[in-house]
């Protein structure tokens, strides 16, 4: 795959979305969409997750994001298309 086909978008998800295991759900589709990149869980009571891949593909992650996990109660997706990419090694949760 050509790195230039590639891109990295951070996203803040608000709402309901600690304790409805929207960081496993959230590594299961990344690592089904074949991304790379982690997903946490901020102090604030957000979840932030930074995903690269191809962009009709981080895209199917957006919109998935925007929804969650069954339990979960998306409110806002704020997305940031970022510069330069990491190269991650695999779609890992962190604390």
């Amino acid at each position: 795959m050509e790195e230039k086909a590639k891109k990295r978008v951070a996203m803040r998800v608000h709402g309901k979305v600690q304790g409805v295991f929207f960081r496993a759900s959230t590594q299961e589709k990344a690592q089904e969409l074949g991304l790379t990149g982690f997903v946490r869980n901020e102090p604030d009571g957000t979840v932030y997750l930074e995903a690269e891949g191809e962009p009709q593909v981080l895209e199917m992650l957006e919109a998935w994001v925007h929804v969650g996990p069954r339990r979960a109660k998306v409110e806002k997706v704020e997305v940031e298309e970022k510069q330069d990419l990491k190269r991650f090694e695999g779609f890992e949760q962190r604390r």
